[in-house]
C-alpha cells in the first residue's frame, strides 16, 4: 500500500546494499537490515542511493533490491527509491520502474559528470517529474556530482506538484539557509550530512537522509524526534556526542566505512563493488575503536 510521504519527518536511512563474497546481492542480509530499522523506529528507507552503491548495479539488480525491500517493509514505513542518473532518459526509466514496483517516493540527483547548464538541469528534473505520479525529493550533492541546484532552480522546482522536498548535502550552511527561505508544508528539506542534522533542523528542516542511521537507527530517530518535539538540548547533545562516530563513518569515501562497521556488527559481509575497495588498516582501526567506544561492538 503506497503511503502519503509528503509529510515525512524523521530519520530516513540511506540503506547499504549488502553483497555476498561472490559479488551477488545478499538478500538474507538485506532482510536483517530492514528488520533492524523496523525494530528501531527508523522513519523511512532510501534504497539505491549513493550508500546503496546503485551506480555499480544493473537495472535488474536495482529493481530486485527495491522490490525486496518494499515487500519486506509491507507498508510499515515509506520507501524512497533512488532514480538518479546523469542520463535523463535513464533516470526516467528508473523512476517509472520504481514507481511500478511500489516505492512511495523517488530521489532525483543532479546530472553528474556532464553537469549541463541552468535550463538543462531544470529540465533534467522536470522530464521525470512530469511523467511520474509519486512525489520526488531533489538531491543536491555537488561534492559528488560537480554541479549544484541553484537557488533559482530550487524555487522553480519547488512549485512542481510532484516535488516534495530536497536532500541538501552540499555541506554549506549558507546554501541551506538560502533554500530554507523557500520551505513550506509542500516543500521540505532533509539534511544529507550526518554532522549537520540539528543545524538543518534549526533552519526548518524535516529530518535527515542518513548514513549514520545504518548503525545507530534508534539514536538517529530519537535525535530528530527530540528536536521536532521541542527538546532542542537533547537533540543537540545526541548530535555532538555522535560526531566521532559520524566522522569515522566518513573517513574514506562512503559507503566503505559504514559497510565495514556493519560487518563488524555481524550484519553483512564486507563486500563492495569496484572501484570501491576495503579501507586502509589505519582507518579500519579508527572505525573499530569508535564503534567500541559507543558500544556497538564488544
Amino acid at each position: 500500500m503506497a503511503q502519503d510521504v509528503r509529510n515525512l519527518t524523521g530519520s530516513i536511512v540511506a540503506l547499504v546494499t549488502p553483497f555476498k563474497e561472490n559479488g551477488e546481492v545478499d538478500f538474507n542480509a538485506l532482510d536483517r537490515l530492514v528488520d533492524l530499522h523496523l525494530e528501531n523506529e527508523t522513519d523511512g528507507i532510501l534504497v539505491l542511493g549513493t550508500t546503496g552503491e546503485s551506480s555499480t548495479m544493473t537495472d535488474a539488480e536495482d529493481v530486485a533490491v527495491a522490490q525486496h525491500v518494499v515487500n519486506r517493509v509491507d507498508g510499515k514505513i515509506p520507501i524512497i527509491g533512488g532514480a538518479g542518473s546523469n542520463s535523463t532518459e535513464e533516470s526516467l526509466v528508473k523512476a517509472k520502474s520504481l514507481q511500478m514496483i511500489g516505492c512511495d517516493a523517488l530521489l532525483l540527483i543532479t546530472p553528474y559528470y556532464n553537469k549541463s547548464n541552468e535550463e538543462g538541469i531544470y529540465r533534467h528534473f522536470t522530464d521525470v517529474l512530469d511523467v511520474t505520479e509519486i512525489p520526488s525529493i531533489l538531491y543536491n550533492i555537488p561534492g559528488r556530482t560537480g554541479c549544484s541546484i541553484s537557488e533559482a532552480n530550487v524555487i522553480r522546482l519547488a512549485g512542481h506538484p510532484n516535488v516534495m522536498g530536497i536532500k541538501e548535502a552540499s555541506g554549506s550552511i549558507a546554501y541551506a539557509t538560502s533554500v530554507a527561505r523557500h520551505l513550506s508544508p509542500d516543500f521540505r528539506m532533509y539534511s544529507g550530512n550526518d554532522d549537520m542534522v540539528v543545524p538543518i533542523l534549526s533552519l526548518g528542516g524535516s529530518g535527515v537522509i542518513s548514513v549514520w542511521a545504518n548503525v545507530q537507527p534508534k539514536l538517529c530517530h530519537d535525535m530528530v524526534a527530540s528536536y521536532l518535539g521541542g527538546d532542542y538540548q537533547a537533540a543537540l547533545k545526541m548530535q555532538l556526542d555522535g560526531l566521532d562516530l559520524v566522522h569515522a563513518l566518513f573517513c574514506e569515501v562512503n559507503p566503505i566505512p559504514v559497510k565495514a562497521a556493519l560487518s563488524m556488527m555481524g550484519l553483512i559481509e564486507e563486500t563492495y563493488r569496484m572501484p570501491l575497495y576495503p579501507m586502509s588498516a589505519a582507518n579500519r582501526d579508527r572505525v573499530e575503536r569508535v564503534m567500541r567506544e559507543v558500544g556497538l561492538i564488544g
